[in-house]
């Protein structure tokens, strides 16, 4: 659990995690958007065969489009903190030693 201090008068907000709560790695978010709400569909993706990607969904969020921007808005300056501090971010897969050809 954590606080996150407040001032100028906010609320104060703390921090906790519910019993079902878990962690997990990803390497592929699918996004769903309507007029109400975004949905984020969270998996992990395994190259089968060179022609062949499977991806394994195990969680979905949905997010109010407001909680979209301000996540947009979040994930924008951690990832130039962390650019700056540790390099560009190549969206291009690395060359595999295994073989020549690209997930995509």
């Amino acid at each position: 659990m954590a606080d996150i201090n407040q001032s100028n008068n906010q609320p104060r907000i703390t921090l906790s995690e519910a019993s079902e709560y878990r962690e997990g790695y990803a390497n592929s978010v699918q996004v769903r958007a309507s007029v109400w709400d975004f949905f984020l569909s969270f998996g992990t993706a395994h190259q089968d065969s060179p022609d062949q990607v499977t991806i394994r969904g195990f969680q979905g969020i949905y997010l109010s489009p407001q909680q979209a921007k301000a996540l947009f808005n979040v994930l924008g300056q951690n990832l130039a903190q962390y650019e700056q501090a540790f390099g560009n971010i190549s969206l291009e897969p690395l060359p595999s030693t295994t073989t020549q050809r690209p997930l995509n």
